[in-house]
Protein backbone atom coordinates (compact mmCIF):
# COMPACT_ATOMS: atom_id res chain seq x y z
CA UNK A 1 0.00 0.00 0.00
CA UNK A 2 1.17 3.32 -0.93
CA UNK A 3 1.87 5.77 1.79
CA UNK A 4 1.64 9.15 0.90
CA UNK A 5 1.88 12.58 2.10
CA UNK A 6 -0.33 15.72 1.67
CA UNK A 7 1.01 19.04 2.53
CA UNK A 8 -0.42 22.72 2.06
CA UNK A 9 1.78 25.28 2.17
CA UNK A 10 -1.04 27.91 3.34
CA UNK A 11 0.66 30.14 6.16
CA UNK A 12 -0.81 33.26 4.81
CA UNK A 13 -4.08 31.30 3.83
CA UNK A 14 -4.21 31.47 -0.03
CA UNK A 15 -5.49 27.77 -0.30
CA UNK A 16 -8.05 28.58 2.50
CA UNK A 17 -10.66 28.76 0.56
CA UNK A 18 -10.24 25.35 -1.94
CA UNK A 19 -8.80 23.15 1.21
CA UNK A 20 -11.48 20.53 1.10
CA UNK A 21 -11.62 20.55 -2.78
CA UNK A 22 -8.05 20.20 -3.19
CA UNK A 23 -7.65 17.06 -0.81
CA UNK A 24 -10.66 15.39 -2.28
CA UNK A 25 -9.57 16.08 -5.97
CA UNK A 26 -6.05 14.57 -4.22
CA UNK A 27 -7.01 11.57 -2.87
CA UNK A 28 -9.29 10.43 -5.74
CA UNK A 29 -6.29 10.94 -8.21
CA UNK A 30 -4.78 9.25 -5.88
CA UNK A 31 -7.07 5.97 -5.93
CA UNK A 32 -7.41 6.11 -9.50
CA UNK A 33 -3.55 6.47 -10.55
CA UNK A 34 -3.03 3.22 -7.87
CA UNK A 35 -5.55 1.19 -9.62
CA UNK A 36 -3.62 1.38 -12.41
CA UNK A 37 0.02 1.27 -11.38
CA UNK A 38 1.74 0.42 -8.14
CA UNK A 39 3.46 3.99 -6.88
CA UNK A 40 6.04 4.63 -4.51
CA UNK A 41 5.41 6.31 -1.49
CA UNK A 42 5.41 10.12 -2.04
CA UNK A 43 4.97 13.49 -0.64
CA UNK A 44 2.33 16.04 -2.47
CA UNK A 45 3.15 19.81 -1.75
CA UNK A 46 0.86 21.90 -2.77
CA UNK A 47 1.18 25.81 -3.03
CA UNK A 48 -0.59 29.36 -4.42
CA UNK A 49 0.65 30.94 -7.59
CA UNK A 50 -0.58 33.90 -9.20
CA UNK A 51 -0.55 32.78 -12.60
CA UNK A 52 -2.70 34.04 -15.09
CA UNK A 53 -1.65 32.80 -18.79
CA UNK A 54 -4.36 30.46 -20.20
CA UNK A 55 -2.83 26.83 -18.50
CA UNK A 56 -1.35 28.63 -15.33
CA UNK A 57 -4.07 27.58 -13.33
CA UNK A 58 -2.54 24.77 -12.31
CA UNK A 59 0.89 23.42 -12.89
CA UNK A 60 2.92 20.42 -11.51
CA UNK A 61 6.64 19.23 -11.25
CA UNK A 62 8.17 16.35 -9.90
CA UNK A 63 11.91 17.67 -8.97
CA UNK A 64 13.11 14.45 -7.11
CA UNK A 65 12.18 11.07 -6.47
CA UNK A 66 9.32 10.87 -3.99
CA UNK A 67 8.00 14.75 -3.90
CA UNK A 68 5.32 15.91 -6.04
CA UNK A 69 4.67 20.17 -6.18
CA UNK A 70 1.43 21.56 -7.46
CA UNK A 71 0.77 25.39 -7.61
CA UNK A 72 -2.67 26.22 -7.91
CA UNK A 73 -3.93 29.53 -8.88
CA UNK A 74 -6.80 29.47 -6.27
CA UNK A 75 -9.49 31.61 -7.59
CA UNK A 76 -8.97 29.22 -10.27
CA UNK A 77 -9.33 26.04 -9.44
CA UNK A 78 -10.70 23.46 -11.10
CA UNK A 79 -10.70 19.81 -9.28
CA UNK A 80 -10.84 18.12 -12.84
CA UNK A 81 -7.80 20.26 -13.96
CA UNK A 82 -5.73 19.74 -10.75
CA UNK A 83 -6.60 15.92 -11.03
CA UNK A 84 -5.18 15.67 -14.41
CA UNK A 85 -2.06 17.75 -13.52
CA UNK A 86 -1.55 15.70 -10.33
CA UNK A 87 -1.78 12.31 -12.68
CA UNK A 88 0.74 13.63 -15.05
CA UNK A 89 2.79 14.32 -12.17
CA UNK A 90 2.13 10.97 -10.57
CA UNK A 91 3.35 10.06 -14.38
CA UNK A 92 7.04 11.42 -13.65
CA UNK A 93 6.98 10.16 -10.41
CA UNK A 94 6.74 6.37 -11.58
CA UNK A 95 9.74 7.46 -14.03
CA UNK A 96 11.95 8.85 -11.62
CA UNK A 97 11.85 5.10 -9.98
CA UNK A 98 13.67 4.12 -13.14
CA UNK A 99 15.47 6.35 -15.61
CA UNK A 100 14.52 9.63 -14.20
CA UNK A 101 12.99 12.18 -16.53
CA UNK A 102 16.07 12.52 -18.47
CA UNK A 103 18.92 14.64 -19.71
CA UNK A 104 18.60 14.31 -23.07
CA UNK A 105 16.02 15.57 -25.77
CA UNK A 106 15.20 12.12 -26.64
CA UNK A 107 14.56 11.04 -23.00
CA UNK A 108 12.89 13.97 -21.67
CA UNK A 109 10.34 13.40 -24.70
CA UNK A 110 9.69 9.91 -23.99
CA UNK A 111 9.00 11.40 -20.53
CA UNK A 112 6.58 13.48 -21.29
CA UNK A 113 4.78 11.57 -24.16
CA UNK A 114 4.37 9.15 -21.46
CA UNK A 115 3.17 11.02 -18.70
CA UNK A 116 0.38 12.82 -21.29
CA UNK A 117 -1.18 8.96 -22.43
CA UNK A 118 -0.94 7.90 -18.55
CA UNK A 119 -3.63 10.63 -18.04
CA UNK A 120 -5.69 8.94 -21.06
CA UNK A 121 -5.79 6.36 -19.35
CA UNK A 122 -6.30 6.82 -15.83
CA UNK A 123 -8.66 10.19 -16.18
CA UNK A 124 -9.82 8.81 -19.91
CA UNK A 125 -11.63 12.15 -22.29
CA UNK A 126 -9.72 14.03 -24.98
CA UNK A 127 -5.46 14.41 -24.76
CA UNK A 128 -4.51 17.21 -22.59
CA UNK A 129 -4.26 20.93 -24.83
CA UNK A 130 -0.34 20.95 -24.97
CA UNK A 131 -0.11 16.72 -26.35
CA UNK A 132 -2.30 18.20 -29.13
CA UNK A 133 0.02 20.15 -30.44
CA UNK A 134 1.14 20.00 -34.10
CA UNK A 135 4.85 20.36 -34.58
CA UNK A 136 5.85 23.16 -36.79
CA UNK A 137 8.01 22.16 -40.61
CA UNK A 138 11.25 20.61 -39.62
CA UNK A 139 10.72 20.36 -35.85
CA UNK A 140 10.77 16.98 -36.21
CA UNK A 141 13.94 16.84 -38.30
CA UNK A 142 15.85 18.64 -35.86
CA UNK A 143 14.18 16.82 -32.86
CA UNK A 144 15.80 13.66 -34.52
CA UNK A 145 19.28 15.56 -34.72
CA UNK A 146 19.09 16.68 -31.27
CA UNK A 147 17.85 13.47 -29.69
CA UNK A 148 20.72 12.81 -27.55
CA UNK A 149 21.82 16.49 -27.02
CA UNK A 150 21.93 17.23 -23.15
CA UNK A 151 22.38 21.17 -23.50
CA UNK A 152 19.16 20.74 -25.69
CA UNK A 153 16.91 24.10 -24.71
CA UNK A 154 13.67 23.07 -23.03
CA UNK A 155 12.27 26.14 -23.01
CA UNK A 156 12.13 26.25 -27.06
CA UNK A 157 11.66 22.59 -27.31
CA UNK A 158 8.75 22.44 -24.54
CA UNK A 159 7.69 26.00 -23.47
CA UNK A 160 7.20 28.57 -26.79
CA UNK A 161 10.42 30.24 -25.97
CA UNK A 162 12.36 30.84 -29.41
CA UNK A 163 11.20 29.62 -32.45
CA UNK A 164 9.24 26.64 -31.81
CA UNK A 165 5.43 27.01 -31.46
CA UNK A 166 4.98 26.25 -27.35
CA UNK A 167 4.38 22.49 -26.90
CA UNK A 168 6.35 21.43 -29.47
CA UNK A 169 8.18 18.95 -27.44
CA UNK A 170 5.01 17.71 -25.54
CA UNK A 171 2.96 16.89 -28.63
CA UNK A 172 5.97 15.56 -30.30
CA UNK A 173 6.31 12.81 -27.40
CA UNK A 174 2.50 12.06 -27.39
CA UNK A 175 2.34 11.18 -31.02
CA UNK A 176 5.41 9.09 -30.34
CA UNK A 177 3.99 7.02 -28.03
CA UNK A 178 0.46 6.91 -28.93
CA UNK A 179 2.43 5.37 -32.50
CA UNK A 180 4.24 2.74 -30.20
CA UNK A 181 1.02 2.14 -28.66
CA UNK A 182 -1.04 1.43 -31.74
CA UNK A 183 1.84 -1.54 -32.83
CA UNK A 184 2.65 -3.03 -29.58
CA UNK A 185 -0.71 -4.62 -28.21
CA UNK A 186 -0.58 -5.13 -24.59
CA UNK A 187 1.44 -2.35 -23.55
CA UNK A 188 0.02 0.66 -21.66
CA UNK A 189 1.31 3.95 -20.53
CA UNK A 190 1.89 2.62 -17.13
CA UNK A 191 3.55 -0.32 -17.87
CA UNK A 192 5.86 1.27 -20.22
CA UNK A 193 6.46 3.80 -17.49
CA UNK A 194 10.10 2.83 -16.58
CA UNK A 195 11.09 1.71 -20.13
CA UNK A 196 14.49 3.63 -21.43
CA UNK A 197 13.83 5.61 -24.25
CA UNK A 198 16.59 4.59 -26.76
CA UNK A 199 13.90 2.55 -28.64
CA UNK A 200 11.59 4.91 -28.87
CA UNK A 201 13.95 6.95 -31.13
CA UNK A 202 13.30 4.59 -34.06
CA UNK A 203 9.97 5.07 -33.78
CA UNK A 204 10.79 9.19 -34.14
CA UNK A 205 12.35 8.15 -37.24
CA UNK A 206 9.81 6.07 -38.89
CA UNK A 207 7.01 9.04 -38.09
CA UNK A 208 9.84 11.61 -40.25
CA UNK A 209 10.52 9.58 -42.55
CA UNK A 210 6.50 9.07 -43.51
CA UNK A 211 6.57 13.08 -43.40
CA UNK A 212 9.81 13.93 -45.90
CA UNK A 213 11.62 15.02 -42.66
CA UNK A 214 14.61 12.72 -43.35
CA UNK A 215 17.84 12.60 -40.33
CA UNK A 216 20.35 14.47 -41.11
CA UNK A 217 23.91 13.92 -39.14
CA UNK A 218 23.26 13.06 -35.24
CA UNK A 219 24.65 15.58 -32.95
CA UNK A 220 25.78 14.91 -29.94
CA UNK A 221 25.47 17.00 -27.10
Amino acid sequence: MTLWTLHFLNARHDLTRILSEARQASREAVARASGHADLPDFDLVVRAHRDRSPDGAVQGHCPAPGIIEIAVTPDRFDPVQFSRALIRQIAHLLRQEGPGHGRSLGEVLVSEGLAGHFVLQVMGGPPDGLDTVRPGQGAMRQAMNEWARRDYDHGRWFGGKGDLRRGTGHGLGHRMIAEHLAQAGGDTAASLATAPAEPFRQILRRIAAAEGQAEAEPSEG
